[in-house]
């Protein structure tokens, strides 16, 4: 083997090494350095104004939030559009809620995001409308949030502030935004996110697809709901409805939406129950 075979062979080797170093390596060392990091004080204070229902988590679990919280700030870029600040009120704030939905469970912990784009209220798109007969129509949309599966979620912070000042409407944009980021994991936003086995996906199509279709009917006879009639729109959207449901009304929706509640309280492993009793239960295994 000549000089010139064995510096090529030299440079490639030092290529797979430093891919290696930038897939596996950093990212592992980079993460322990996040998890050793302390809290910071400020963060803590936000955190627990940003996110009412934190002062009667279990003390594990208030550990594992703030863990989670470390790690989406660190990994996650946040943008300012449209001449938002962003700032440790809006990371936190957001990052909070995000990783709410994490919490207790085996996840990816959103690993296709890339950035949270935050404006300071609602903001315009443009959206393709297609109709029954396959004809495209471009038209503007006025939006308080959007999830993309190109690894970008949008927000409005004003809309934010809005779930945070009202824990217990139902609705909140962040939940429902980063709701569907966990449905896109599965490859396709479709309402079924990805199960811990495959044996589960029956009752979960079976269930979802009733509460679906009883949402549509109530929805077209203009009949009050619990869940949000936005949630009749697709089933993907019915999916981030009844998880705002889940966590921000979860005894009227396991009073009234008995089999959905025990569906989303499997998938979530949480029951966000004891975090709204009055006289918080003794905590069983």
């Amino acid at each position: 083997m000549d000089l010139k075979s064995i510096i090529i062979l030299i440079v490639l080797w030092l290529l797979v090494v430093a891919v290696a170093v930038a897939l596996f390596v950093y990212p592992r060392y980079r993460r322990k350095k996040t998890d050793a990091t302390p809290f910071p004080a400020p963060w803590l204070q936000i955190l627990r104004r940003s996110l009412p229902i934190y002062k009667t988590m279990w003390p594990d679990q208030q550990r594992e939030l703030r863990q989670l919280i470390k790690r989406f700030v660190d990994h996650k870029q946040f943008v300012g559009c449209a001449g938002q600040v962003i700032d440790d009120e809006v990371r936190i704030t957001i990052a909070a809620h995000a990783c709410l939905l994490l919490l207790n469970r085996p996840s990816h912990e959103y690993q296709d995001l890339r950035a949270v784009l935050v404006y300071p209220s609602g903001f315009r798109v443009q959206h393709d409308k297609h109709d029954e007969f396959g004809l495209v129509t471009k038209g503007e949309h006025f939006l308080i949030g959007e999830s993309w599966s190109n690894g970008k979620v949008i927000l409005a912070w004003d809309s934010v502030q809005q779930s945070v000042h009202n824990f217990a409407d139902g609705q909140n944009v962040v939940l429902h935004e980063f709701a569907h980021q966990l449905d896109h994991e599965s490859g396709i936003t479709n309402g079924a996110p990805l199960l811990y086995n495959k044996g589960a996906y029956g009752d979960w199509a079976r269930i979802f697809s009733a509460e679906f279709l009883h949402l549509q009917h109530a929805s077209a006879a203009h009949q009050q709901t619990l869940i949000d009639a936005y949630g009749a729109s697709n089933p993907a959207e019915f999916f981030a409805v009844v998880t705002e449901t889940f966590y921000e009304r979860p005894h009227d929706l396991a009073a009234r939406h008995a089999e959905l509640f025990d569906e989303l309280k499997s998938y979530y492993r949480v029951d966000p129950r004891e975090w709204q009793a009055a006289n918080k239960p003794a905590r069983t295994h």
